[in-house]
């Protein structure tokens, strides 16, 4: 098989790049809107972290572009693609907040609700070899609104064959409960999904004292490239997480606390049950989001320390290596890009099934 290379279109800080070049195929771009995600994506992708792929051209470049004023000549000058390049994948894992079940402000995401759209014009025109899609549950389910029966219907007009599912990543190496939408093209060759593993990936395998990660006082700031930083906590908070027990402890166990309890969930004991809670060590973590550095956002408390958890923790449970570094001016724009990324494990195995090598 000719070597394959990528484009990684609304790449984030690079999690799926990063898997992908863990796999062994070179990303030769990601291009995103956001340019906070720049240092980040160009200082952990180069090529040279990567045995397979060292090259002294340095890594793929990081193009700020929102997609619907990219044309199709810019991106060839840009990156050197050709049109019909069976060696290419194009990969579109485009925002996904308009889509997601979370109770979220969707009028903020309202204008990138279909950018599959203005992705598909790149796929129409180039043809690449192979397409990956990644987003949430809601894409499909929704697929009318969200023109994802329009992108099957492309798919099929040119000669794709593809397989597609919601696939929960805890099958698939990566400790969190993250139900996504995964789909794999092929005009080159019979396609598949990856294999899911036989046993669930864990929170106690990936992080914790065993793991490499020391025990830390609620706001500490770690200066090192661990980035092992924790959010400040309010006394109260401290004081609502020393009442819960540890290993999946919750806030009911201070609910007849009138000192600690939250009047907006008095009488409603199961109205967003997980908030204040603790990760349970022997399961899957929660979904890492945006907002994980935050224990009154989800199940983000530490299982047993009195604090949320830190930056490198929530890097880890979505799987990035600890070599991978963020950049960003503050701790909201890092939780952002950690939050945002596609799991590069997920990544990973996705581009081993397209090689057709056992990651097993």
């Amino acid at each position: 098989m000719k070597k394959l290379t990528a484009l990684d279109f609304f790449c984030g800080a690079g999690g799926i790049t990063c898997g992908f070049q863990q796999a062994g195929i070179k990303v030769l771009a990601g291009i995103d809107i956001d340019k906070t995600c720049k240092e980040t994506y160009e200082f952990n992708n180069k090529y040279e972290n990567y045995e397979d792929l060292k090259d002294e051209s340095g890594g793929p470049i990081f193009i700020n572009k929102d997609i619907n004023n990219l044309n199709f000549n810019e991106l060839i000058k840009l990156t050197g693609i050709k049109r019909n390049d069976e060696s290419l994948i194009f990969i579109g894992c485009s925002p996904c907040q308009f889509w997601t079940q979370l109770h979220t402000n969707k009028n903020k995401s309202r204008n990138s609700k279909n950018l599959l759209n203005q992705f598909k014009d790149f796929v129409k025109y180039f043809k690449p070899g192979y397409i990956i899609i990644e987003n949430v549950p809601g894409l499909e389910k929704r697929k009318k609104e969200s023109k994802l029966d329009i992108f099957f219907n492309l798919l099929n007009e040119i000669g794709y064959n593809y397989k597609d599912a919601v696939l929960n990543v805890s099958n698939y190496g990566v400790p969190q409960s993250r139900k996504r939408y995964i789909l794999i093209a092929s005009r080159v060759k019979e396609i598949g999904l990856p294999k899911a593993d036989k046993k669930l990936a864990v929170v106690k395998d990936f992080i914790g004292i065993g793991n490499g990660f020391p025990e830390l006082p609620v706001g500490h700031i770690d200066k090192t490239e661990l980035q092992h930083t924790t959010a400040r906590l309010s006394n109260k908070n401290i004081r609502r997480l020393k009442k819960t027990p540890a290993d999946g402890g919750d806030r009911l166990n201070w609910a007849d606390d009138e000192d600690l309890q939250i009047p907006a969930y008095e009488d409603k004991p199961d109205n967003f049950r997980n908030v204040y809670g603790r990760i349970f060590w022997n399961k899957p973590g929660p979904t890492i989001t945006t907002k994980f550095l935050h224990i009154s956002n989800g199940r983000f408390a530490h299982p047993e320390e009195n604090r949320g958890l830190s930056i490198r923790e929530g890097a880890t449970l979505q799987t990035f290596p600890e070599t991978f570094h963020f950049k960003g001016n503050s701790m909201a724009t890092i939780s952002a890009q950690i939050g945002n990324a596609v799991p590069p494990e997920l990544a990973r195995r996705i581009g081993l099934t397209i090689l057709g090598i056992n990651y097993e």
